[in-house]
């Protein structure tokens, strides 16, 4: 997105007043004699870098502009970010939303990524992307200093560029486990792997015992070579999938207790170096000041805990401010929003009527398409007559492609063979308990296979991903027109695509948003989450990934699906469904004291048993009561919402860093 600012930063008066002072602040972090009195001692600022951004709304007047620091303190080195206070662009800027943004001493032992972006046309920013899953905000630099940024990382840790990716940097890695993570679903072998950041020879940090005791198997004090483990790894662990894997979501449970272990010890870790302590307390303290208790003596926790009080009396009555639902739409009330030739007068009015009531089956077909943007609000019908049989032509020129490829030609193009491999396991397993799919040569699963195959080639840098299947079922239940099916499916995936990037940037902001709402909207839950090692928000995955599918009957997940595609009264209510759904639960959670394992298993058991209305009720009135600062706690660019950026997120051109990595 293209914005004024970007012809002159010498008009920003923040950007003038950081050039002041900017260079000689450089030159002395560079001499590695600069300290700041607010640094612990023995704590040296390595490196400096003012008027790095955050955008926290598409609004230039909300930015928050501050300080990037790298600081190193022993063998360790920590990443901050600090606003400014009193500069012109953080006028507005509230003591919350500067604690809430503000990056305080985060190890890099932390850290699994980092990637930069470096667009034609305005600022190059990176995405720091935690151990955890989680990621922070895009940090902005107005003035250059990326690549000095990466470059003083790889002078005191261990960072490699992804095979996959080559704006992607890999921190203290020593498997390449970028090409392994969430996108194609080894928990285990990507936690196993996080637990052994620690052991960085380039930092110098050693595990401990107990660490030590899980990967002394795969790892030697830091003495064995990248070549020799990525060997051991690919000998031990055999999965030739890449793409997202439902199955193994849904049998996580399995391995919750190792994961739990994992994450448990990286905050040991953490932990245990009093300078990052003490910065990521300063960092959780909240406007409402509940009591924290440190959960090491875990034996000691009853049965039964007393839970705090919800100050939206969220377990005791519905918030009063979530209307009731309506009767869904039908084809009369459908017709009175249609003009003479059929254009949509009031898209806002059929938005919030849809909201609050749905759409009868029968009616879907045609409302659908609007809600998915295939069709523009204001076309006419025959406008839209048109644009289905250019785009019934287009669909079969891409379908050729695929049908053309000779059984010769398919010997020699692996990823076809692993793509078409992959969609035809996942269709013969997708809601075959639906008539519309079931039996044997049924022809809607062939339909559904040629629909995916023939996406695989139209957006061929994103291929097949485990998941998308279930996201195009309803699709095609509704629509019966394989070229109709096609076409809203990609408009789906216009919004839904980053949630199956292999670096599963879209999937980091939404658990960073829900993290940061619950925060906002529940502060004791948000506590126990912390107390109890829960903040990388992974029970929520699946919720997010395909939209909630796996959670209701399938009728259920229809009108949940048409509820949020009306992107009322916000376009990320299905962050809101989430918080909404953990806080009709908050007393058991808080209540049993669940930890990781407790609560995976009891997120992934409330399948089925989940009230839509209620929850659909309660997300509109937290979205109500969370207002700006609830937006403001959505990173821009989450999906649904479409890229930043026209050319997105995954096509900005490469700028090569040979010299530095």
């Amino acid at each position: 997105m293209q914005e004024p600012e970007l012809h002159d930063l010498s008009d920003d008066a923040d950007y003038a007043a950081s050039q002041q002072h900017g260079s000689a602040s450089m030159m002395r972090s560079n001499s590695g004699k600069h300290s700041s009195s607010s640094e612990h001692d023995g704590a040296e600022v390595i490196y400096l870098k003012d008027n790095v951004t955050i955008h926290p709304t598409q609004f230039a007047s909300e930015r928050i502009s501050g300080r990037l620091k790298l600081i190193k303190q022993g063998s360790s080195l920590f990443m901050t970010w600090i606003p400014y206070k009193g500069q012109n662009s953080n006028a507005r800027l509230t003591e919350r939303d500067r604690n809430l943004y503000t990056i305080r001493a985060v190890p890099l032992t932390e850290v699994r990524s980092i990637r930069r972006h470096t667009p034609a046309l305005g600022w190059q920013y990176i995405i720091v992307v935690l151990s955890t899953g989680l990621a922070f905000p895009p940090l902005y630099f107005y003035n250059g200093g990326v690549k000095e940024f990466l470059a003083t990382i790889k002078q005191h840790v261990f960072i490699v560029r992804s095979a996959d990716d080559a704006n992607v940097f890999l921190v203290n890695d020593f498997q390449n486990p970028l090409q392994r993570t969430l996108s194609s679903l080894e928990l285990p072998r990507a936690l196993s792997v996080a637990s052994g950041q620690s052991t960085s020879v380039s930092v110098g940090e050693t595990s401990s015992d107990e660490n030590q005791e899980r990967t002394s198997g795969d790892i030697y004090e830091g003495s064995i070579s990248s070549s020799q483990y990525n060997e051991r790894q690919r000998q031990r662990v055999h999965d030739p999938a890449r793409d997202l894997s439902i199955q193994v979501l849904e049998k996580f449970s399995l391995v919750t207790k190792f994961a739990r272990e994992t994450t448990s010890q990286l905050f040991r870790d953490n932990h245990s170096n009093g300078y990052g302590a003490i910065e990521r307390r300063s960092n959780n303290q909240s406007p409402i000041d509940y009591p924290q208790k440190a959960s090491n003596d875990s034996n000691k926790v009853p049965d039964k805990s007393p839970v705090p009080p919800d100050s939206l009396e969220f377990d005791k009555v519905s918030l009063v401010w979530g209307k009731p639902r309506q009767a869904p739409l039908g084809s009369d009330e459908w017709k009175t929003f249609l003009d003479y030739e059929g254009r949509i007068m009031d898209s806002e009015a059929l938005r919030k009527r849809i909201f609050y009531g749905g759409v009868e089956h029968e009616l879907r077909k045609e409302v659908w398409p609007f809600l998915l943007g295939y069709h523009a609000y204001d076309s006419t019908e025959a406008e839209r007559e048109y644009l289905r049989a250019v785009k019934k032509s287009e669909f079969e020129t891409i379908k050729r492609q695929w049908q053309s490829i000779s059984p010769e030609q398919a010997k020699r193009f692996t990823k076809f063979r692993e793509r078409k491999g992959l969609i035809e396991k996942d269709v013969v397993r997708t809601d075959r308990s639906l008539s519309f799919y079931d039996g044997d040569d049924n022809p809607n699963v062939n339909l559904l296979r040629d629909i995916l195959l023939t996406y695989s080639f139209y957006n061929f840098d994103l291929g097949y991903c485990q998941g998308m299947s279930d996201l195009l079922s309803p699709i095609l239940f509704v629509m019966e027109d394989e070229s109709d099916t096609f076409w809203c499916f990609v408009s789906l995936m216009e919004r839904l695509g980053p949630n199956f990037n292999r670096d599963q940037n879209g999937m980091h902001s939404q658990l960073f948003a829900i993290t940061k709402l619950v925060e906002l909207l529940d502060i004791p839950l948000h506590n126990h989450f912390t107390q109890h090692d829960c903040l990388n928000y992974f029970f929520c995955f699946r919720w997010v990934l395909i939209q909630f599918k796996r959670e209701f009957e399938f009728d259920k997940t229809m009108r949940l699906w048409e509820v949020l595609w009306a992107h009322y009264p916000s376009e990320h209510l299905h962050l809101y469904v989430c918080v909404a759904i953990l806080k009709r639960h908050r007393s058991k959670i808080i209540g049993e004291q669940m930890d990781f394992d407790t609560l995976l298993k009891f997120i992934n058991e409330l399948s089925g048993h989940i009230d839509l209305d209620a929850v659909v009720r309660d997300a509109e009135a937290l979205c109500i009561c969370a207002g700006e600062n609830g937006a403001a706690c959505i990173p821009p660019g989450t999906p649904p919402s479409l890229p930043v950026d026209d050319d997105g997120l995954l096509l900005y051109p490469q700028q090569e860093l040979d010299d530095v990595l």
